[in-house]
């Protein structure tokens, strides 16, 4: 089985701010399965950080970012088995919930929240992966 990557990249690039040197893409295709890297406030294009100070505007960047990704791998939002949601504070539980609820509206995904100390960017403060089919 061969897996498709899409969106390669390395953090040398990303993250130029910090001695790394990974080579990352943003999903992958394995079979009917599609794994996306955890999603952020951030232009997939530009990498430039979205929403700085605004939970709302950077839940909002990471689901148009998921839905495009998962579009690029031959699937769609409908088709999202699982989330995981990383928050800095829990305090941002609610509104992100609500903007992610507008999103996955009849999907009924399976979802893990998780409160953590902090994202690869100080400015992040939501993160979002998700795991998808594409249907037969």
């Amino acid at each position: 089985m061969t897996h498709t990557r899409i969106r390669p990249f390395n953090t040398r690039d990303t993250y130029p701010e910090q001695n790394l040197d990974n080579d990352l893409c943003q999903a992958v295709v394995a079979g009917n399965m599609v794994f996306l890297r955890g999603q952020v406030g951030q232009d997939l294009e530009t990498r430039e950080s979205v929403g700085v100070g605004d939970v709302e505007a950077q839940t909002e960047r990471a689901m148009a970012n998921i839905e495009l990704l998962l579009r690029e791998a031959g699937s769609e939002l409908s088709h999202i088995c699982k989330i995981v949601v990383y928050l800095t504070d829990v305090r941002y539980r609610e509104p992100v919930y609500q903007v992610m609820g507008r999103w996955l509206k009849g999907v009924f995904p399976v979802s893990t929240g998780l409160i953590v100390d902090g994202l690869a960017r100080p400015e992040w403060v939501v993160e979002i992966d998700a795991t998808a089919v594409i249907p037969a």
